[in-house]
């Protein structure tokens, strides 16, 4: 078999130019033409053999490749089809899908498009509101713009403005008067202990230092009560001021915005519906005519929250105020006059809790 491949090999056509002398090829040209002829002359593999028994063994032991192929396929149960070359399934499946390869990358770059896009006509949206709300906020400051006017409404916002104002004053002075009646009371405490530390160490005045180390725990005592009530006092008067009174004019301010906006997309109107009539004028106007209905109608629901935070603002008041200063007046009168069982019944009353003794300051544990 050797031989006759080797036979076959050497019997290749060699190409002779008109003058007889080989052609010069290109090495591209050489090395097609070259396997060409090894296909052509090369043997079939579907015809070639398989010695058994090794060089020079009987012809007896010559066994078929092609049925060697046809045994294996058989015992996994699997039939021979006419199948196509790789080469050609994988052109077939390009043509079937073209382009699936940028599919992902088209996908990405439309995505990273569209939020651009979003993106711009956000802030574009922006800077058109932001140009009609200044040039409508200076023209009222300089008399040449009209502003939409709830009088009621806004008397009752300067009240409240006005209120606030006062309530963080009395809160700012029950804090000072807090903090100096609690160093007065530290003080009565240190001058307690100090008149204990006498009574033991001077007999001859024993009596009159004892006398005095009562009068000051006592006071001590009483202080301590009546701090927890000025501190319930100012807990509840900072809670009305900065959380809800602060609420409300949040409140307000969104109102005062939109009530802003509500008259800048108002006069853009009334300026174009006094300008010609033609037709990209009205498409003009119709759009001005559909932002000034939406502002109007944010205008208008603002308004109506801030008229009901209003009134629950006043109602709640009311009744918080009531009870603090009543809380105030009883505790304080108690304390000046030495009556300890009215002042703990104010407390109680109040459902004031004290804190205990060296409650503010960390344990042994957190100290670690």
């Amino acid at each position: 078999m050797a031989d006759s491949i080797m036979s076959k090999a050497a019997t290749m056509e060699i190409p002779i130019n008109s003058n007889g002398d080989t052609g010069t090829l290109t090495e591209d040209e050489s090395l097609e033409q070259d396997l060409h002829q090894v296909m052509v002359s090369g043997p079939n593999l579907n015809e070639t053999s398989i010695v058994s028994g090794g060089y020079g063994g009987p012809a007896g032991g010559i066994i078929p490749t092609s049925s060697i192929k046809d045994i294996r396929m058989k015992s996994r149960g699997v039939n021979l089809p006419h199948s196509q070359s790789a080469a050609s399934r994988l052109a077939h499946h390009t043509d079937q899908h073209p382009g699936s390869s940028n599919h992902n990358t088209n996908s990405t770059e439309e995505v990273t498009r569209g939020v651009a896009v979003e993106k711009l006509d956000s802030v574009k949206k922006w800077g058109i509101n932001t140009y009609k709300c200044t040039k409508q906020m200076f023209s009222e400051k300089f008399g040449r713009g009209s502003r939409t006017v709830d009088l009621e409404l806004e008397a009752q916002i300067d009240l409240l403005r006005d209120t606030k104002s006062k309530y963080e004053n009395i809160l700012r002075l029950a804090t000072a008067l807090t903090s100096h009646f609690q160093s007065m009371v530290q003080t009565q405490e240190a001058l307690g202990n100090a008149f204990t530390d006498l009574s033991q160490k001077s007999p001859e005045l024993q009596d009159e230092f004892g006398y005095n180390a009562e009068t000051q725990k006592l006071l001590c005592k009483n202080g301590e009560a009546l701090l927890g009530a000025i501190n319930f006092f100012v807990s509840s008067v900072n809670t009305l001021v900065n959380k809800t009174m602060e609420d409300t004019l949040m409140t307000i301010k969104h109102y005062e915005n939109a009530r802003l906006e509500f008259d800048a997309y108002r006069s853009d109107l009334e300026e174009l519906s006094l300008g010609p009539r033609d037709a990209a004028a009205m498409v003009r106007i119709e759009m001005a005519q559909h932002e000034y209905q939406v502002h109007r109608e944010k205008y208008e629901r603002l308004r109506s929250d801030v008229t009901i935070k209003l009134k629950f603002l006043e109602e709640n008041k009311v009744k918080v105020m009531h009870k603090q200063l009543l809380l105030f007046h009883n505790a304080i009168s108690a304390y000046f006059a030495g009556n300890q069982q009215q002042l703990e019944q104010t407390l109680i009353q109040f459902n004031v809790k004290l804190k205990p003794p060296g409650s503010d300051k960390p344990s042994w544990l957190e100290e670690q």
